[in-house]
């Protein structure tokens, strides 16, 4: 297993450095940038079982925290801060080594700012990958969180479980169907927002962490040719 170095982003002068783990395989074909989620950083179980399964595959990941979860607060940060670590971020991916391409996203909250980031400005990144994306609070269905997606101009991959309460799919599916080409979805059958399945789906967590790792390995693939 390899073993993940401990390395500092610096965001800004007026945020300061936020901590990041870079775990990179010795043939490394593309670095993911991997924002966490709202609740948890970049420690969580969830984002160490993804980095080890891409690393297999030969996939580099830099997973880092926000300014909000480096000091201990619960609450995250405002969208600017969130946009500018996401920028800085891929910044450091890139100063790794530039001949190796690199994708950006992640989890839930860290992928929505990512993609926030995307459509801001454009990203030096070869696409995005979204790992529960977060299209609406719970109980209140809307898409309006995916207006700003119409701005993006990179290839985009949404790995949705199918009882995700953040996304419906009756609201996710006109979206992706709406970004006309840019975006694929897939879907884990039995998933929630957090890729938990039930056990009468008949899917392990094992298989759950294999179908995240061989879908982003496929996504690098098309979007690297």
């Amino acid at each position: 297993m390899i073993k993940a170095k401990e390395i500092q982003i610096e965001v800004s002068e007026n945020i300061g450095s936020v901590s990041a783990l870079l775990m990179m395989p010795k043939k490394t074909v593309c670095v993911y940038v991997f924002a966490h989620g709202a609740g948890a950083g970049m420690h969580h179980p969830f984002m160490e079982k993804v980095a080890n399964r891409l690393a297999d595959r030969n996939i580099a990941t830099l997973r880092y925290q926000f300014p909000y979860m480096e000091k201990g607060k619960r609450r995250p940060d405002p969208p600017k801060i969130a946009i500018a670590t996401v920028k800085a971020a891929i910044g450091k991916a890139k100063q790794v080594d530039s001949t190796i391409p690199v994708v950006a996203g992640g989890k839930s909250f860290g992928g929505r700012m990512t993609s926030q980031a995307a459509s801001k400005t454009e990203l030096p990144i070869e696409g995005m990958i979204f790992l529960g994306f977060p299209l609406h609070a719970p109980g209140r269905n809307s898409n309006e969180r995916a207006d700003h997606l119409k701005s993006i101009s990179k290839p985009m991959l949404f790995l949705q479980g199918g009882r995700d309460s953040l996304a419906k799919l009756e609201l996710l599916e006109p979206v992706i169907k709406g970004l006309k080409g840019m975006a694929v979805l897939k879907i884990l059958e039995g998933g929630d927002h957090s890729f938990k399945t039930r056990k009468k789906d008949g899917i392990s967590e094992e298989e759950v962490m294999d179908w995240i790792a061989n879908e982003t390995q496929n996504f690098i693939k098309s979007v690297d040719n």
